[in-house]
């Protein structure tokens, strides 16, 4: 197929058909191969950029590119400079994203220079709108990206945290003014440095002002302008050393589905931009500020902006995750709550350590002497180990099961996120807490805590029935829900 295609294009036979079969065709990386040694330079591809039929010289620019056939860049950046049809035109500068621009990038910020500037008959919009984009993506690889610099500035916040110990993290945050939001805490700070060494909050995020209400029957359009004449670009760029354009992501949370939110938050960022004189421009990949769109139980949707510009160090040390893994946020927040129980130098084992979240956030919390931590699955304790060295805790990490672990001291403290049931029965499950108690039975010091974190709550309490030797200290519901939970359980004196 991939022969005939291009023997057609080489005889000019066919030519619309043959371009977008063969571009259809080469989503197999042997065909892409196979069409470069068949088209050599491309020199045949690159001649239909001259062909009248505009939709022959759109696919032709669209093969260019997918070849990667940078021996061609000229060819399609005349065939851009000369093309009238503006459908067109965003189609070559994609090409030309994909190769070497570098002679003509101050040619090119010339024409965006231009368009930004242009107003566009209604008939155009769309593919000046396209072209803008086209052009943005190409001229952003001069971009250095944005530094952010408002440490010390005044300003609104919310800590995202579990709503149910929201207090745990309002302690340790110093603000002029702070209070209780439905996300977590809301807060007016002057020291940002200082706020984002809070282990116990998940994200941070601005809330931006909106001049009228954002309902739910606002179009895309209107939505699209409301955020860009709030507070967003102002806030911007009093927070950044670069001025704009600032690139983001517009995210809407509501009971639309997949599908029309989609389409909204396409809308609504075109407006955005617009509306910014292109301060403002959406990129769906490559972007360093997200906007959220939250919807609250009054139906009114809520702004937030989220600057991927502040850096975070909390939890550096996290380069490996696997798909079970506790968020650190959570894991910091569990152990503020077990604080009270926990010893400094303690001997710590976690029988389930995955890649050691849990174990870190303990030793972040009081000091440790000796820790070990047990996994199963052998790709978590490897990445464990990294995660361990780039924290610089010293931790004992064994690829073991935690039924056949031996040890020949007792331990002060057994911390777990216990593993949730997945295609375990209930019985099978009811068996692994039987199990884990006895076990942990053996490794206990007598006063000792184990502090586990789960949502198997039943399973719990039963176990600590047919235990007597431990008792339940304090239970922590983590949730509105019930379903998860923090045990602190202690040997009977």
């Amino acid at each position: 197929m991939v022969k005939d295609d291009i023997l057609k294009i080489q005889k000019k036979e066919d030519l619309r058909q043959s371009l977008s079969s063969l571009r259809a065709s080469l989503k197999d990386m042997e065909n892409v191969k196979a069409a470069k040694e068949l088209l050599g330079d491309a020199r045949a591809v690159a001649e239909l950029l001259k062909e009248e039929d505009p939709k022959v010289r759109k696919n032709a620019a669209a093969l260019l590119g997918d070849l990667g056939a940078g021996n061609q860049a000229e060819a399609l950046y005349q065939a851009y400079v000369k093309e009238e049809k503006r459908f067109i035109r965003s189609v070559y500068l994609k090409a030309l994203g994909k190769m070497d621009v570098s002679p003509y990038l101050s040619n090119l910020k010339e024409q965006y220079d231009f368009l930004a500037q242009y107003t566009p008959l209604k008939e155009e919009k769309k593919h000046v709108s396209e072209e803008l984009s086209a052009l943005e993506q190409i001229l952003r690889t001069e971009d250095k990206g944005h530094t952010f610099t408002g440490w010390r500035e005044r300003l609104l916040v919310v800590l995202t945290t579990n709503t149910s110990y929201r207090e745990v993290t309002e302690k340790q945050l110093y603000a002029l003014k702070k209070g209780s939001h439905p996300l977590g805490i809301k807060a007016i700070v002057e020291n940002l440095s200082d706020v984002v060494k809070i282990r116990t909050f998940r994200e941070l995020l601005f809330p931006l002002s909106l001049k009228e209400d954002f309902t739910a029957d606002v179009s895309p359009g209107d939505g699209g302008k409301l955020l860009a004449s709030s507070n967003l670009l102002p806030l911007l760029e009093k927070c950044h050393r670069e001025p704009g354009p600032f690139y983001f992501r517009l995210e809407i949370r509501n009971g639309m589905d997949l599908k029309e939110r989609s389409r909204y938050a396409l809308k609504a960022a075109r407006a955005m931009e617009e509306e910014s004189a292109r301060q403002l421009i959406n990129s769906t990949d490559d972007y360093e500020f997200e906007v959220r769109i939250l919807a609250g139980k009054d139906k009114k949707m809520r702004a937030f902006l989220k600057m991927n510009t502040i850096p975070m160090e909390r939890f550096n040390y996290r380069l490996h995750t696997i798909s079970s893994s506790i968020h650190p946020s959570t894991a910091a927040l569990l152990m503020e709550l077990a604080g009270p129980y926990l010893k400094k130098n303690a001997q710590i084992l976690d029988p389930c350590c995955g890649v050691g979240t849990m174990l870190l956030e303990r030793c972040k919390k009081v000091p440790a002497r000796e820790i070990y931590g047990i996994d199963i699955f052998g790709d978590a304790v490897l990445g464990a180990r990294e995660n361990a060295a780039l924290a610089k805790v010293p931790v004992h990490f064994i690829h073991r099961d935690y039924f056949d672990f031996r040890h020949e001291y007792l331990f002060d403290e057994i911390i777990a996120n216990l593993p949730m049931r997945g295609k375990r029965t209930k019985e099978e499950q009811d068996e692994f807490y039987r199990k884990f108690f006895d076990k942990s039975q053996e490794h206990l010091a007598s006063k000792g805590y184990m502090i586990l974190y789960c949502n198997e709550g039943a399973f719990v309490k039963k176990q600590l029935r047919m235990h007597p030797m431990f008792r339940l200290e304090k239970e922590f519901v983590m949730g509105q829900k019930g379903d998860f939970a923090l045990y602190i359980i202690g040997v009977k004196k």
